[in-house]
């Protein structure tokens, strides 16, 4: 894909689902008695990953372009799949279902491609296993494929070392099937969508600052680890054998996909450009506090906050931007729009400092290496660091080719660039964002003069 640079964006887009949301729409729509609608869900390659799985476990699932009706069977009614499960490229599919598998009275293995298959799965195995759960790598390095031997599972409180939604979502979604409650702490808020949605379909969801471990008498097992020690966090419970029903979901747009749109709003200048019904969960909107710090001039519209889910359209005007620094408990709320927001950092006067987010290296990609090889290809100076970057910005950028390492956000984030660099910019993979947001260069082009 070749891109150049553009004349102002204008207009209004609507940005494709949630694919936080829309995975767990067919997972706990499974999980329920009766139908669950979805509209506006997500058709990227990640969400019909999960679809295939759950089809696989004997769930009509009817699909027509955004529309889904899950007919689910109850926490009870899956069945064992013939074949393995092949989660393709979603690690929130692997991550999420495993909790899932390890409770059920049937044997399962879950894979992935090539990518998957190198990203690690000891921060579910762990917590997994102190709740009595049979899980192993196949190849012994902790990674896909799994090998999961259904069992009955006990309430347990895991002290995770990271904020991951996956890793609560995992441990959450296999306490369904516990003995006793199971709680999670975390050292910072991650993404909420389980808690939201599971409340939602009608399971006992509890959240609270530093609940500590569940007190039920039968969920006394305590999982720790080191790098928890001396921290306060997050704490959520769940009660097993809930009684879940199937619902309406409207699922609200992506802001993870929002994000290329409002940086690319921001860096052309002349440019201003309405997102339409984007989620603004304030797990997520890490990218808009940050993108305000560097002077973004971005305007919420028609906010609505009577869903589980609030939504609002976003007025994006181009702006003149300026570093920052991003650190601490923000990155859980956008540690997906990073390499985006180093984007922006390139061409923001003065040097951004981006820390705390060692996440991005065990991603699709190495993001960070991967971000600071390819700013460095259009002129950017720019220093990878264990845990982030240091982005000096402000000067005149150029394209070049770049490899996207068949990582969607990559792509996505240097399309983006394009648009405000001198000459053109090659993305080798450029297909690969087929993953998170098909049509993606269609909307871009919708919105440019000229792409």
């Amino acid at each position: 894909m070749i891109i150049k640079y553009t004349a102002p964006l204008r207009g209004e887009l609507s940005i494709p689902g949630d694919k936080s949301i829309s995975h767990r729409s067919v997972m706990f729509g499974a999980l329920a008695d009766g139908t669950t609608e979805v509209t506006n869900f997500l058709t990227g390659a990640d969400c019909l990953s999960t679809i295939s799985c759950f089809r696989q476990m004997g769930i009509k699932i009817e699909q027509k372009d955004t529309h889904v009706l899950v007919h689910g069977k109850g926490l009870h009614g899956l069945k064992a799949p013939s074949e393995i499960l092949d989660a393709g490229n979603s690690g929130t599919t692997v991550r999420l279902l495993s909790g899932i598998l390890a409770g059920q009275n049937f044997d399962s293995v879950i894979t992935g491609d090539e990518t998957i298959q190198k990203r690690p799965m000891k921060r579910i195995m762990t917590p997994l296993a102190g709740m009595g759960a049979d899980v192993t790598s196949v190849r012994g390095n902790g990674c896909a494929p799994l090998q999961i031997h259904g069992k009955k599972l006990h309430g347990a409180h895991y002290d995770s070392p990271v904020a991951s939604a996956q890793v609560k979502s995992c441990i959450l979604l296999a306490g369904l099937y516990a003995d006793g409650i199971t709680s999670v702490t975390e050292p910072a808020v991650s993404r909420n969508h389980s808690e939201l949605m599971l409340r939602y379909f009608g399971a006992d969801v509890k959240t609270g600052m530093n609940m500590g471990a569940a007190t039920n008498s039968r969920s006394e097992l305590s999982i720790s680890h080191p790098a928890c020690a001396d921290k306060t966090g997050f704490t959520v419970s769940v009660s097993p054998e809930p009684k879940l029903t199937g619902q309406k979901i409207s699922v609200p747009g992506d802001i993870s996909s929002a994000a290329y749109f409002i940086a690319a709003a921001l860096l052309v200048p002349g440019s201003e450009l309405l997102l339409k019904n984007v989620g603004i969960n304030p797990t997520r909107d890490g990218m808009l506090r940050v993108c305000r710090d560097m002077g973004a001039d971005i305007t919420p519209l028609n906010e609505d906050h009577s869903g589980a889910e609030p939504c609002a359209d976003l007025l994006v005007r181009s702006s003149h931007l300026k570093a920052v620094e991003i650190g601490g408990d923000i990155i859980p709320t956008l540690i997906d729009e990073l390499p985006v927001l180093a984007v922006l950092a390139a061409f923001a006067d003065g040097t951004t400092v981006i820390r705390d987010a060692a996440e991005l290296r065990v991603k699709e990609s190495d993001r960070i290496a991967v971000m600071a090889e390819n700013l460095s290809r259009i002129g950017c100076p720019v220093e990878a660091t264990e845990d982030g970057m240091i982005i000096t910005g402000g000067r005149p950028l150029h394209g070049a080719v770049i490899d996207s390492h068949m990582d969607h956000r990559i792509a996505m984030s240097f399309a983006v660039a394009a648009l405000a660099c001198r000459g053109e910019m090659d993305i080798q993979g450029a297909e690969i964002v087929n993953i998170s947001y098909p049509g993606f260069y269609d909307d871009l082009a919708a919105v440019c003069r000229k792409v």
